[in-house]
């Protein structure tokens, strides 16, 4: 990872520290992050429903900044846990928006080329609580 443009571009969307965590192997940005991207970099966002069911969705959003434009996708699978499904939401459509919002936010924001990562994108990436993180430790040794 460019730790160097990383920095460059938490500054020019003028982020802060709790708009970022540490993964296992990635870096991972908030939903408030992303929102701040979006605003600053002025990205539209328009979607187009491609499935939509009870357990399942795809959404394909159609981002633009400028003369800029990017089609990406989002999807969500309803299923117990997240290692038999994308999430264990009946919000699955709404997941799948947010999916594919965040990936043409990071896309056209240059912070998906640097390996950086949306919370929305997986249930495992989503931050622990410390009480989470305990139960891991435990659960780990």
């Amino acid at each position: 990872m460019n730790k160097e443009k990383l920095k460059e571009l938490y500054e020019k969307y003028e982020l802060n520290p709790n708009h970022f965590f540490k993964h296992q192997h990635y870096t991972i940005i908030t939903r408030a992050g992303i929102d701040a991207i979006q605003a600053k970099a002025q990205i539209n966002i328009s979607y187009d429903v491609i499935k939509c069911e009870p357990n399942f969705a795809v959404f394909k959003a159609i981002a633009t900044k400028g003369d800029s434009r990017i089609e990406t996708f989002g999807s969500a699978l309803k299923g117990v846990g997240f290692k038999d499904g994308s999430t264990n939401s009946w919000y699955v459509a709404e997941m799948a928006e947010k999916r594919a919002m965040s990936r043409g936010v990071l896309k056209l924001s240059g912070f998906y080329e640097l390996g950086v990562m949306s919370e929305d994108e997986s249930e495992s990436f989503k931050k622990k609580t410390s009480k989470e993180e305990l139960l891991t430790k435990i659960k780990n040794q």
